[in-house]
């Protein structure tokens, strides 16, 4: 009989274990610091539970950590891992049972873009992770333990959840994983060090938004219904403009946290002043930034020429178009590109 993890509990959760198991309460609170604080991997090493506690816990639960099963760096220092995963797939693929999370240091700050699903059901056209296909939904342990299995792990300053997956269809494991994150007896991590993104699913980041002070990313990519919704199938359910009159009840002229846009710029296709205009139409009265993101060639190579990426003078006009008219617009480095790590690349190449 097969033992449930208390990895990825809540302290909540886990002083229901200690009472479920007849310990003291408190011994719940001793699980969560030994787990979230100290990182340790077996009850063995949590010293201030008696023997009997130890002896218990070990009998019925397992800690639940998993490193990952392979790597792979990038020439720019971007490094790709593989992690199985404990979710119920859908497929008995073994490509199917881990996902890809992708560490990126930078001089003053260390990001790790983390996965919620194994594969995504989104089935944007540009994005080759929907290739995979749905093989199920992380756990708050499975999410979890990406942060806290890399060996850079304590050197983390940012999160950002833009890995596999959509994160809003899988939004109460998100949420979950994110209360522990941010509790004084997990990783104690500002909200405002974390961004959770979406394609637009409006009730989910209204639930959200409500449910957490976190930072959200909105992948648009155009401003015209129709052509979002050739490149965008959840367009159809959720219209990019009913998504933004949602969020200005939240980001007005003032926000404590940050909202943006991330807009991949492919060449003849929604790089023009026609866009920019609409784009700024669209997000007008809205306090937030665009980032532009080149389109990867790896992506390109293998989704058969399908995009051309815009060229670097059409992304400045672009950028500086819409600066000019109010929007705070950046061009985002791209990382990791030459192992299939940068945006929209991770297909689980590492277990092939």
């Amino acid at each position: 009989m097969s033992k449930n993890n208390v990895f990825g509990l809540t302290l909540v959760e886990l002083e229901e274990v200690a009472l479920q198991l007849s310990l003291p309460k408190y011994v719940g609170k001793q699980l969560a610091q030994w787990l979230y604080q100290k990182r340790v991997t077996s009850f063995e090493s949590m010293t201030n539970l008696s023997l009997k506690a130890r002896e218990t816990l070990s009998q019925h639960y397992t800690i639940g950590r998993i490193p990952p099963s392979a790597q792979v760096v990038s020439q720019d220092g971007t490094v790709k891992y593989l992690f199985p995963c404990a979710l119920t797939l859908q497929s008995t693929a073994s490509v199917a049972q881990a996902v890809e999370t992708v560490y990126m240091p930078e001089e003053d700050r260390a990001t790790l873009c983390v996965s919620t699903q194994a594969g995504c059901k989104m089935r944007c056209a540009f994005c080759m992770t929907g290739t995979l296909g749905f093989h199920g939904n992380l756990t708050a342990a499975d999410i979890l333990n990406q942060i806290y299995s890399i060996p850079q792990s304590e050197t983390l300053t940012n999160l950002v959840f833009m890995g596999e997956g959509e994160p809003m269809d899988n939004l109460d494991q998100v949420l979950k994983a994110i209360t522990i994150i941010t509790a004084p007896y997990g990783l104690g991590f500002s909200p405002k060090r974390i961004t959770v993104s979406s394609v637009g699913i409006t009730p989910q980041i209204k639930h959200f938004l409500d449910s957490c002070e976190c930072h959200l990313a909105i992948s648009l990519h155009s401003p015209f219904a129709s052509e979002r919704q050739d490149i965008m199938p959840t367009e159809k359910a959720y219209p990019i403009e009913q998504t933004v009159a949602m969020l200005k009840t939240y980001f007005g002229t003032q926000s404590q946290r940050r909202l943006s846009f991330e807009y991949i710029c492919w060449g003849g296709v929604n790089d023009d002043i026609r866009h920019a205009k609409a784009l700024v139409k669209l997000l007008s009265g809205l306090t937030c930034r665009v980032n532009l993101i080149r389109f990867h060639q790896g992506v390109d190579a293998i989704n058969g020429n399908l995009f051309k990426p815009s060229d670097e003078i059409r992304m400045i006009a672009f950028r500086d178009y819409l600066t000019r008219h109010g929007i705070t617009t950046t061009i985002r480095r791209s990382r990791g590109e030459d192992i299939l790590a940068a945006c929209g690349q991770l297909i689980n190449q590492l277990a092939s």
